[in-house]
């Protein structure tokens, strides 16, 4: 089997809107290295100041290297026909891949990442990230942060595996990509077999390329496969199978950040085959107001036009179960909420009952701040002000990193209120994958 070890630096984390610095390459053939490519590029565009400072690449390194069309023909030669191999594999194979789409050329190489690969082969180590892996397996890395220096180290992490009999593992994730699928009669078999074992959310093109379907998966391949499974042979099925010429995707860093991504997706695309997400969306909210007898009150109804709750909810339950929250965690009258009518508890004094309010709606004011959700040292979910930013792949670690670093790196996306209620019930659940967010 043989391997192209790959690593880039960039202007930041999407492909789309930023560029390539610089990429290593290094050819090797399971035992040894054969050939290191290592090159400037480019970008033409501004390389952000943290990130110089990072990598040490500056404008005038750059100013006079050539653009990645200049070089892309040499690095597609080096990386067709063997496994493209990286730490966090999807951050750079993505970049490389739509660089070279940019330039004319189609990578389809199958995709190995070296942290996924070295979990199975060396469990139980405290962080996998290339720093600390390399440290839990005495590797010595040169010139850290700077392709060719890292691209050697993973190389020398894949070497690591394989004297651990990893390629009995490389070859258990492969295997499953050589058995037959039933597969509906337009659709290549191709698309199918090249389709990753990764987070993302993936789309069905009709013949004209149009999308008439978007899903989400945690693995990309096994829930198109299983669309494709069954014995259904209705009409609307049948059809619906009919018309899938063509498969495209984009891998997500984790099952979450690919629900977020298929929301987006649902409302810009409005897909002829999706049905959740396209009703007319009538939201819930919890409103603050005053009663005839100054207490202050919490109620919920449905959002109209003019008005302003505090916080507004996908449905009607999600909106009482928060409601409901806010009246055992501040000890609220729950007859002053609506919520059950028929208590006899006695109406609490006025305004000791209105400072419990009061404090309720701060709680919730409170959860409108600025923070990251990742599940990964790369992931990156940004919420600001308590609104969804975006999502996207970072450089480096997300921890620590300011507020103007991760918007350089990450992708804008709208807000719908099915994001807005992922979000809230996912902070909920996971406190721990919170993080703050410098100014």
């Amino acid at each position: 089997m043989q391997f192209a070890v790959v690593d880039i630096e960039t202007t930041g984390g999407w492909p789309n809107e930023h560029g390539i610095t610089e990429i290593a390459i290094v050819l090797h053939d399971g035992k040894k290295v054969e050939r290191v490519y290592e090159q400037l590029v480019n970008p033409q565009q501004p390389i952000p100041t943290y990130i110089q400072g990072m990598t040490g690449i500056t404008d005038a390194m750059v100013s006079k290297a050539p653009v990645f069309s200049a070089v892309a023909a040499e690095v597609y030669d080096l990386l067709k026909d063997r496994v493209f191999v990286a730490h966090n594999v999807n951050f750079d194979y993505s970049f490389v891949k739509h660089q070279l789409k940019m330039a004319g050329f189609d990578l389809q190489s199958p995709k190995l990442c070296t942290i996924r690969l070295a979990r199975k082969v060396f469990p139980g180590l405290h962080k996998y990230g290339l720093g600390s892996l390399t440290r839990e397996l005495d590797i010595t890395i040169s010139n850290r942060h700077r392709a060719g220096g890292d691209a050697l180290a993973t190389a020398q992490v894949l070497e690591k595996v394989m004297a651990k009999d990893g390629m009995n593992t490389i070859q258990e994730m492969f295997l499953r990509e050589n058995k037959e699928q039933l597969l509906p009669p337009n659709l290549p078999a191709t698309q199918v077999k090249n389709l990753p074992y990764e987070p993302g959310v993936y789309y069905f093109h009709d013949a004209k390329g149009k999308v008439i379907y978007v899903g989400k998966a945690k693995n990309i391949k096994f829930r198109v496969t299983n669309h494709f499974t069954g014995l259904n042979t209705g009409r609307k099925r049948q059809e619906f199978l009919r018309n899938i010429y063509s498969i495209s995707y984009q891998t997500c860093p984790t099952e979450f950040s690919a629900s977020i991504f298929e929301s987006v997706e649902i409302k810009r695309l409005w897909p002829r085959y999706n049905k959740s997400q396209k009703n007319y969306e009538q939201l819930w909210g919890i409103y603050a107001f005053e009663d005839q007898l100054g207490y202050q009150r919490l109620a919920v109804d449905k959002k109209r036009k003019y008005t302003q709750p505090i916080q507004t909810f996908a449905n009607r339950t999600d909106a009482h179960r928060a409601l409901w929250k806010l009246v055992r965690e501040h000890t609220l009258h729950a007859g002053l909420c609506f919520l059950d009518k028929a208590t006899q508890t006695p109406l609490p004094p006025v305004k000791a009952h209105n400072a419990l309010v009061e404090s309720a709606i701060a709680s919730f004011q409170e959860n409108n701040s600025t923070f990251i959700i990742s599940e990964t040292d790369f992931d990156c979910i940004l919420i600001e002000d308590g609104k969804f930013y975006g999502i996207g792949s970072v450089a480096q670690s997300v921890h620590g990193l300011s507020l103007d670093e991760v918007k350089a790196q990450i992708q804008q996306f709208p807000e719908n209120e099915v994001i807005r209620s992922m979000v809230r019930k996912y902070v909920e659940k996971f406190p721990a994958r919170v993080l703050p967010v410098r100014a």
